[in-house]
């Protein structure tokens, strides 16, 4: 767990020191650098989304996540969240919900191969050598995300130690499943989700992106039954 830790405190101590810079620039210049914060989200989208191997995956996966994310009213649930630390922290963000501050800087931060691959080294081997890079990279991120999407970078601290905390120290069961072929999938649903946070971000749409993140746990469970469910279509 000590990866998952200093990737914490990381995080935490960037998004303090972004958001003691924050005070002291000027509203045109957040927002410029907000603007700059969605089309580079978008980007790490694209990218990641290209790592899929099978669409049929990422659409089951998307409709999965909409079903489940829309009954339980996730999106709800989150603005409701943030709200409530929004009105003790002081207020908004300059526009910028703490609820979607939070989410996309959880899914920037929990999103990736770099994230699975090091949580399940860290929890077979102890390794921490991914996580502790990831914690660096974190860090700069966390400072530059805060500025421009306030404090709800901050809070996304605790989603990234729950998040790794649960991959790492059940990695032993989960390793079979978050196979090469499941974590190609898990980026590439969670880097959809992430393109919607880009085209939120710079205004484009009103999306409910926390109400597809189910889509995550979809992923693997789909990649994982897709060649059963294949071997069995092949003995018909």
């Amino acid at each position: 767990m000590l990866g998952v830790l200093v990737n914490t405190v990381a995080v935490v101590v960037g998004s303090l020191i972004g958001l003691l810079f924050k005070k002291g620039i000027p509203q045109k210049l957040t927002d410029a650098v907000m603007l700059g914060i969605g089309l580079c989200t978008l980007y790490i989208g694209v990218d990641g989304a290209l790592e899929g191997e099978n669409t049929l995956i990422l659409i089951g996966s998307i409709a999965i996540g909409a079903i489940v994310g829309t009954a339980l009213d996730l999106d709800g649930w989150l603005n409701k969240l943030g709200q409530a630390v929004g009105r003790r922290g002081g207020g908004g963000d300059g526009g910028v919900s703490v609820a979607a501050g939070f989410v996309t800087a959880s899914m920037l931060f929990c999103i990736g191969a770099m994230t699975f691959v090091g949580c399940l080294e860290a929890g077979l081997t102890g390794n921490n050598r991914l996580l502790l890079t990831k914690s660096l990279l974190d860090f700069i991120s966390s400072i530059v995300l805060s500025v421009s999407l306030g404090a709800g970078v901050l809070f996304s601290a605790a989603f990234v130690l729950v998040f790794q905390g649960v991959i790492v120290l059940a990695a032993q069961w989960l390793s079979p499943i978050l196979t090469a072929s499941a974590i190609a999938e898990i980026t590439c649903a969670g880097s959809v989700i992430i393109i919607a946070l880009g085209l939120n971000l710079i205004g484009v749409t009103k999306i409910k992106v926390a109400n597809y993140l189910p889509a995550i746990v979809a992923a693997p469970l789909l990649s994982w039954l897709a060649p059963l469910i294949s071997s069995l279509f092949g003995k018909m």
